[in-house]
């Protein structure tokens, strides 16, 4: 089995609690955490952009990151939201068995 973090940002905390929410709640996600403000900058339509936004880290089984972007991007305000998947090679053998027990 293979297992994946997702880093998502949002423009709220409003929204990053409903992406959250959403993923825990249709069982795509074990488990979510929001870091309420980071400071992001980044190029954006030829300038460059900065402000703050919100990170959501979420575990899942890696079979499951196609279906979590698409539900990202159908509950974000961004037209190219941030949604990256990490390999996760290590980790507490205990804590990976409980992601696998609570996604669908």
């Amino acid at each position: 089995m293979a297992f994946s973090l997702i880093y998502i940002t949002a423009v709220n905390i409003d929204e990053a609690r409903k992406i959250a929410r959403t993923l825990v709640e249709k069982r795509l996600v074990a488990c979510a955490n929001i870091v309420p403000k980071i400071e992001s900058f980044y190029w954006w339509q030829g300038e460059i952009s900065e402000h703050e936004e919100v990170l959501i880290f979420a575990k899942t089984e890696t079979r499951l990151v196609k279906e979590i972007i698409s539900e990202v991007k159908k509950l974000h305000s961004y037209k190219v939201p941030a949604i990256l998947s990490f390999d996760i090679s290590l980790g507490n053998p205990d804590f990976l068995d409980w992601i696998a027990k609570e996604v669908k």
